[in-house]
């Protein structure tokens, strides 16, 4: 058995969610999850349907995008999640989708703004959008060019990765990642109906007003706080 076995089946489970949760359509669509020990994360093979994955056609790649093992080629994004990876140490499993209301944001070149408790459970900041990127990168190494388009927004912007765990890329689609894939999938389903929620608000009451800190710093400290009562 291979010594990457684990990770190839948790990148498997981890894809096959993203149809299931319809974060996902066609190929549209990719879930990573690193083993940092072993310097490397599998990856869902390029344009191939969810319905004929397994965990044996995961791609096995290293930090910098090289192919360790596997027989197919690995997702277009490969390089996008390299970046991610060698840059920030405490990220595991990294979801990339083109779900509906989140590109929507993406392509519409906004934040998402923190309506409502929902997002406040998850997170105390607008979701970020990274600006389009410049014409000399596109020309360039696109992918890993990506990459550091998400970077130097949180940079630009201040923004911690460890706390926000999601972005939306300018004029393209959403990025998820967590401490395991698992919950970069869940935080990929959060975001989604963030986004979704978002636009019905303004579709309902196109001057909605942003959630007031005092609620903000309710529902997230309610979940994440030292003092933390919810769930069991």
């Amino acid at each position: 058995m291979s010594k990457y076995q684990h990770i190839k089946q948790t990148a498997y489970e981890a894809n096959m969610q993203l149809p299931k949760l319809g974060l996902v359509l066609f190929t549209f669509g990719n879930v990573s999850a690193a083993d940092r020990d072993l310097g490397v994360f599998a990856i869902k093979p390029s344009g191939v349907p969810y319905d004929v994955l397994s965990p044996e056609k995961m791609v096995v790649v290293d930090f910098n995008g090289n192919i360790i093992e596997g027989e197919l080629r690995p997702s277009s994004d490969t390089l996008t999640h390299a970046v991610l990876y060698k840059n920030w140490q405490h990220i595991n499993g990294i979801v990339h989708t083109h779900s509906m209301y989140a590109t929507a944001w993406a392509q519409s070149l906004r934040c998402i703004p923190i309506f409502g408790t929902t997002h406040a459970d998850h997170l105390t900041a607008d979701i970020p959008c990274a600006p389009p990127m410049d014409d000399k990168s596109i020309s360039g190494d696109y992918e890993y060019q990506t990459g550091f388009q998400i970077i130097n927004c949180f940079k630009e912007k201040g923004i911690d990765y460890r706390e926000v765990e999601m972005v939306l890329v300018g004029n393209h689609a959403p990025f998820t990642w967590g401490k395991t894939a698992e919950k970069a999938v869940y935080n990929s389903a959060v975001l989604e109906a963030v986004a979704q929620m978002a636009c019905l608000t303004e579709q309902i009451n196109n001057n909605a007003p942003r959630l007031k800190d005092s609620l903000i710093k309710k529902h997230y400290e309610r979940k994440h706080g030292p003092d933390s009562y919810y769930g069991q």
